[in-house]
């Protein structure tokens, strides 16, 4: 069934929303009452109709605002993509898998038609009806991975693999929290996750790294990420901190519900066929409390997770000014009957 496109946008006047139904398919991420950080990969396979998982690669009613604020980000700052010479033929592969996986997830709006290395592109949602030769890189107004990524919901990283280790050597970031493609361009896994507190002493990324690296061609893998954010904007990357951290100190107990969003990035990691590099996926969804609280078992969780964070997590994700404005906003809806187990709505 044609999805319904919204316009809106993440910036200045701030008029994006999620319908009814949007907020149903909503990836909220805490399974039982409390949360702290864990490898939690599971296998990235089709799930339940109706929700973020039906089609491996997710395009929902934000998709077209999304594109035009990605491009309004890559307008002012041209390094939110980059790609280290060697990885062109991850590219490819990146620009094959997305193509494939919209086509296949959302025949309505994706047309993918090969003849051999002779390939065309349709996407009705943004007016595009392109030929090229695949492999060709002159026959694309951009690099493949600039070109398709500038089509696809989510930031989009890949890491090439060489001497036991994870490399960042290409991607396409405009909807980050507070990290910066251009500062990780060429880390290492480790390093790139160097400020993360608790996490490495506990051995969790070790245990990733060592996942990663087995990760096998045709056994995607997937795992949740979340953070909280002031407004619906999704650019909130160092290098415009001034204009969204300053957000933060804008709550109070009247607007909470509107500003305050719960900021979930769905990640998906991809072995690529003729590079072995691995793609990472970074879906980012943003549904704000007075959202949230039309799930009657999320408005009892979520309460109940931000009081049990640790002290180094709340620092980390950048909670401590609205924190306890946020719980007590939340607590009303919060009746204390037990919670179902799982993350999908009762």
């Amino acid at each position: 069934m044609a999805i319904a496109f919204k316009q809106e946008t993440f910036r200045d006047d701030f008029t994006y929303r999620n319908s009814p139904e949007n907020i149903r398919r909503f990836p909220f991420p805490f399974d039982r009452d409390e949360y702290m950080y864990s490898v939690n990969m599971e296998p990235h396979v089709k799930g339940r109709e109706g929700t973020v998982f039906e089609s491996l690669i997710d395009v929902d009613e934000h998709y077209v605002a999304e594109m035009q604020d990605r491009a309004l980000v890559l307008k002012e700052d041209p390094l939110r993509y980059q790609a280290l010479p060697h990885m062109m033929t991850a590219q490819w592969d990146t620009l094959e898998l997305l193509m494939e996986e919209q086509a296949a997830g959302y025949p309505e709006h994706f047309t993918l038609i090969r003849n051999g290395d002779q390939w065309r592109w349709i996407n009705r949602p943004l007016g595009i009806d392109d030929s090229f030769t695949f492999g060709d890189r002159s026959t694309l107004p951009y690099e493949p991975l600039e070109y398709i990524t500038r089509q696809a919901q989510g930031d989009f990283c890949i890491v090439d693999q060489r001497d036991g280790n994870l490399w960042m050597d290409a991607g396409m970031v405009t909807t980050q929290a507070d990290w910066s493609l251009d500062f990780d361009i060429g880390m290492n896994f480790m390093e790139w996750h160097g400020p993360v507190p608790l996490a490495h002493q506990i051995g969790v990324f070790d245990r990733a790294l060592k996942f990663l690296l087995n990760l096998q061609q045709g056994k995607p893998t997937r795992r949740f990420n979340w953070t909280m954010t002031i407004n619906p904007r999704l650019d909130t990357s160092p290098e415009n901190y001034h204009k969204w951290g300053p957000d933060r100190t804008t709550v109070t107990s009247e607007n909470v519900g509107e500003k305050v969003h719960l900021r979930v990035e769905l990640q998906s990691l991809w072995r690529l066929p003729r590079s072995n590099a691995i793609l990472f996926v970074i879906r980012c969804y943003l549904m704000n409390m007075e959202e949230l609280v039309t799930v009657p078992k999320w408005a009892r969780r979520f309460p109940r997770v931000l009081k049990t964070l640790p002290v180094e997590l709340i620092d980390y994700k950048g909670l401590t000014r609205y924190r306890e404005t946020t719980i007590d906003w939340l607590s009303r809806f919060d009746d204390g009957a037990p919670t179902s187990p799982g993350i999908f709505p009762d």
